[in-house]
């Protein structure tokens, strides 16, 4: 089975009384990872048992050498880091995982979870 590119996933441990600020925050970050060619999707998940705590799920089109190399050494990362590190209240969970491509990755049209025509929006 082929690989199709790399899919990071990242849970955040946010203090609840921080979620707002964080997401103040965290939007511009966002966007940035968004516009990089190599993104190919880009995804926030809430625990509905745990508030404070999210997953975020990029797929990049991309190798992990290239994403640990290239892609998180970006200077906007180091800067929502300083800002939103104090928030979390235990260490981010990093996995890095590589699809096994068709017939085992599938989006069906319409999925887009609220992005439309490759632009972010908010709710």
């Amino acid at each position: 089975m082929a690989s199709t590119g790399t899919t990071l996933f990242l849970t955040l441990h946010i203090a609840p009384e921080k979620l707002d600020e964080f997401f103040e925050l965290f939007r511009p970050l966002v966007e940035k990872v968004v516009a990089e060619p190599e993104c190919r999707s880009f995804h926030v998940y809430k625990d509905p048992e745990n508030p404070g705590t999210i997953t975020i799920v990029e797929h990049w089109n991309a190798t992990v050498e290239w994403l640990m190399n290239v892609q998180i050494k970006k200077e906007y990362y180091k800067e929502n880091f300083e800002k939103t590190e104090p928030m979390f209240v235990k260490p981010r969970e990093v996995r890095i995982l590589q699809p096994l491509g068709p017939p085992y990755d599938v989006t069906k049209d319409g999925n887009s979870y609220g992005y439309k025509q490759g632009v972010v929006t908010w709710s």
